[in-house]
C-alpha cells in the first residue's frame, strides 16, 4: 500500500502537536497510515512506533503499546526510548521488576535520558542498593549540569539524529565558544559521522584549553587510538599517568597505547601490575590477552581470555576474543553457558552481538552448519541495525573515485617521491595480513601494523570547497609533496629502520588515486580472494571498528563488485603500478608468487619470505595465529556447506556456485 501523506516527515509534526493537545485519536490515525507504507524508510518507521506506543499508553491501551516497542526494538535494538516507554507501561501495569530493567536498558542505549536515571535512583533506594544509587547520583548530577540545549544534543546524537544533534552544538559553540561539554560532544558526534580531522582538532584544543577535564582527556585518547596515532596517545597517555599514577583508567589507556606501538612487554607489566593489586578486572584481562596474542603468546593469551569469562560470564567480547584466535575449540560446557547468556533478556545488546559471533564459529568447528548460520545471522543482524550503513552511497563514493581520478591526473609524479612504502589492500579477510608477513620476513622491509595515515590525510584535505576526490585535481605539486612528506614522517614511529615498510590498510583501495598523487613511487599491492570465500568470511568476522559493510549478505557481495570495479579502473589508469596477488594462486605456488611480489617491489630473493611463519613480530590483526603457521588450505571453500543460506550474496554478486 503506498502512503498517501506527502511528506511523512510533516505528517509526524502534527502528530506530535495532536499528542501534547490530546488528541490521541486523530495521532493514531495518521500513525497508521503512516506505518502503512511500507516503503517507509527505517527512521521514520522507527519514530512512527515510538510515538504510536505512546498514544497507545496515554490511552491505557497496554499491551498493543507493548507490541508496538517489541516492533521497534526488533528494528533499532539500541533505540534507548523504546525501552524508556516499555518502562513506563510496566511501570503502569504494576511490574516493577520489569520496569527497572527497562529503564536500565533505556540509560544503557541513551545516556542522556534523565527521566530513566531518577526512575532507577528511586528503584536503587528502594532495594538498598548503595553503589547503584551513587552511580546514578552522579549521572544525574552530571546530566542536569549541562546547559539544556547540550542535553538536548546528547539525546539527539544517542538517538541516531546526527545531522539534528550536529546543529545544536554548533549553534551553541558560536555563542558560547570554548565550552568543554559543548566541544567534547560536538567531536563524539563528528566522530559518528567520521569527520575525525575535525573531532581530532575539537578535542586536542580542548584538553589544551582545560588539562585538567577527564572526559575530554578520555574521548582525545579514544579518538588517537581509533585513528591508530599510537605514539601521539603514548605521549598524551604517559603525561597523564604522571599528573593521575593511581587512576586506573588512565592506566589501561597507556597500555593500550604502548600496545599500539609494538611495546608490548611494557604494556603487559603494566597489566600485570593492576591484576596484582585487584584481579577481579575483567576488562584487564581481556587487555591482557590481546597484547599476548599479539606478541604470538596464544596459550597465555587464551588463558587471560578464560579468566575474564571466569571473572564476568557475560562477558561478550572475551568469548569472541577466544573465537578469535581462529585456532580455539570450545568445549560443550562453554558453548552451553554462552547459549545460556543469549537466551537471557538481560543481556547487552554489545554482549548479545559479540556471543552470537563467538557461537557461530563454535557451532561451525562442530560442523552444526545450521546452528552456526542461525548464530551468525542473529550476530550480523543485530550489529547491522545499530549501524547507519548505506550501501548506495559506499558505491557512490568508489563511483566518484572513477570520476575524479582519470588516467590525466597521473601524467606527471608530483609529491614525496620516497620509494620505501609498500601499501597492502583489497577487502578484509583477502589474505593481506599473510603477504605482510611474507614482505616482512625480508631483511629490506619493515612490517607496521594497520595504518590510519592515508585515511586521516584524505580526511584532512575533504574540508575544502571542492570535495574530496574532485580536489585531487587541484592539489598543487607543493602540497602534493608537504602530503606524501606529512605521510612519510607519521609513519616514521611505526619502522625500525629497513629501507622499506608495509602499510596494511585493506581500504586503503579506495584512496589509491590519493596515494599516487602524494607518494607516486609508492608500490601498491592488492590482496584478492575468490569473492565466495572473502566475502563469506567477512561475514562471519566481528571487526573490531568500521567495515559496517560486512554485516547482510547483499551489502558485502555489492561492496565486493564494487571494489573490484574500482581496482579494475586502478589498473586502466595506472598500468603496471598495481600488483594483483590471487590468494589462492598464493597457495598453490608459494614461491613462484613470492618472487612475483619481490620482483615487483624491486627487493632481491630471500628464503625468509617462504619461512614467512617463524618470522616473529606484531600482529594485531584476525588472522594472526594463522599467517603464524605455514601455508595451508583450510580456508578455502568454507562458504559451501553454508550454500543454501547464501543466496542473497550471490544474488548480488552475480555469480553463482
Amino acid at each position: 500500500m503506498q502512503n498517501t501523506q506527502a511528506n511523512p516527515t510533516a505528517t509526524l509534526q502534527t502528530v506530535k502537536q495532536a499528542i501534547s493537545q490530546g488528541q490521541l485519536t486523530t495521532a493514531q490515525d495518521k500513525l497508521d497510515t503512516l506505518l502503512a507504507d511500507n516503503t517507509l524508510v527505517t527512521g521514520l518507521k522507527a519514530e512512527c512506533l515510538y510515538m504510536r506506543a505512546v498514544t497507545h499508553r496515554l490511552s491505557k491501551n497496554y499491551q498493543a503499546g507493548l507490541d508496538d516497542i517489541a516492533s521497534l526494538i526488533a528494528l533499532r535494538p539500541d533505540h534507548g526510548r523504546a525501552f524508556q516507554e516499555q518502562a513506563y507501561i510496566y511501570k503502569a501495569q504494576g511490574d516493577d521488576k520489569a520496569a527497572a530493567s527497562a529503564f536500565y536498558q533505556a540509560t544503557r542505549f541513551n545516556p542522556a535520558l534523565l527521566a530513566s536515571w531518577q526512575q532507577l535512583l528511586l528503584i536503587y533506594q528502594q532495594q538498598g542498593n548503595q553503589q547503584a544509587a551513587v552511580l546514578a547520583e552522579q549521572h544525574i548530577a552530571f546530566l542536569q549540569s549541562l546547559p539544556k540545549p547540550i542535553l538536548g544534543a546528547h539525546d539527539l546524537m544517542h538517538d541516531g539524529q546526527l545531522a539534528a544533534a550536529d546543529g545544536v552544538c554548533r549553534r551553541y559553540l558560536q555563542q558560547h565558544k570554548h565550552d568543554a561539554e559543548a566541544m567534547v560532544l560536538l567531536a563524539e558526534i563528528d566522530m559518528k559521522l567520521k569527520a575525525y580531522h575535525e573531532a581530532e582538532f575539537l578535542l586536542e584544543s580542548c584538553v589544551e584549553i582545560y588539562p585538567q577535564h577527564d572526559r575530554a582527556a578520555a574521548a582525545y585518547l579514544s579518538l588517537l587510538a581509533r585513528l591508530g596515532k599510537y605514539p601521539q596517545a603514548e605521549a598524551f597517555s604517559r603525561k597523564r599517568r604522571e599528573q593521575h599514577p593511581n587512576d586506573v583508567a588512565v592506566m589501561v589507556a597507556h597500555a593500550s597505547a604502548l600496545v599500539g606501538i609494538g611495546r608490548l612487554d611494557d604494556a603487559v607489566k603494566i597489566y600485570l601490575e593492576l591484576l596484582e593489586a585487584n584481579s577481579d578486572r575483567p576488562a584487564v584481562w581481556l587487555a591482557l590477552g590481546h597484547a599476548r596474542k599479539a606478541k604470538g603468546d596464544r596459550d597465555d593469551a587464551i588463558t587471560a581470555y578464560e579468566t575474564a569469562i571466569e571473572l564476568m560470564p557475560e562477558f561478550g567480547d572475551a568469548y569472541w576474543s577466544l573465537a578469535n584466535t581462529k585456532t580455539y575449540k570450545f568445549s560443550a560446557g562453554l558453548i552451553a553457558q554462552m547459549e545460556a547468556q543469549v537466551d537471557r533478556e538481560e543481556l547487552k545488546l554489545d554482549d548479545m552481538v559479540h556471543i552470537c559471533f563467538a557461537l557461530g564459529k563454535a557451532h561451525e568447528d562442530k560442523k552444526n552448519i545450521e546452528k552456526s548460520f542461525t548464530y551468525y545471522k542473529k550476530g550480523n543482524a543485530l550489529k547491522h541495525s545499530t549501524t547507519q550503513f548505506d550501501i548506495a552511497r559506499t558505491e557512490a563514493a568508489m563511483n566518484a573515485q572513477k570520476e575524479a581520478c582519470p588516467a590525466s591526473l597521473f601524467a606527471s609524479k608530483s609529491g614525496c617521491l620516497d620509494p620505501a612504502p609498500i601499501f597492502i589492500v583489497g577487502l578484509p579477510r583477502a589474505g593481506s595480513t599473510l603477504l605482510e608477513q611474507i614482505l616482512a620476513s625480508h631483511s629490506q622491509v619493515d612490517g607496521t601494523m594497520e595504518l590510519h595515515d592515508i585515511l586521516t590525510i584524505a580526511s584532512r584535505i575533504s574540508g575544502q570547497k571542492t570535495p574530496y576526490p574532485f580536489n585531487l585535481t587541484s592539489l598543487s605539486d607543493d602540497q602534493c609533496e608537504q602530503l606524501g612528506q606529512l605521510y612519510i614522517e607519521q609513519t616514521r614511529a611505526y619502522r625500525q629502520g629497513a629501507p622499506y615498510f608495509i602499510d596494511k590498510m585493506p581500504n586503503n583501495f579506495i584512496h589509491i588515486g590519493l596515494i599516487k598523487r602524494i607518494l607516486p613511487n609508492a608500490k601498491i599491492i592488492d590482496a584478492r580472494r575468490h569473492p565466495f570465500d572473502c566475502c563469506f568470511s567477512g561475514y562471519k568476522q566481528l571487526f573490531g571498528d568500521g567495515q559496517e559493510f560486512s554485516y547482510g549478505l547483499e551489502e558485502i557481495g555489492r561492496y565486493y563488485r564494487a571494489y573490484v570495479d574500482l581496482m579494475d579502473h586502478w589498473q586502466s589508469v595506472l598500468p603496471g603500478e598495481v600488483l594483483a596477488v590471487q590468494h589462492e594462486v598464493l597457495l598453490e605456488d608459494l614461491e613462484g608468487q613470492v618472487k612475483r611480489l619481490l620482483d615487483f617491489c624491486g627487493l632481491p630473493f630471500e628464503e625468509a619470505c617462504l619461512a614467512f611463519h617463524q618470522t616473529q613480530r606484531v600482529i594485531k590483526t584476525p588472522s594472526s595465529e594463522q599467517v603464524r603457521q605455514p601455508i595451508y588450505k583450510t580456508g578455502m571453500g568454507q562458504w559451501k556447506p553454508f550454500e543454501s543460506h547464501l543466496t542473497p550474496l550471490f544474488d548480488a554478486l552475480k555469480q553463482y556456485p
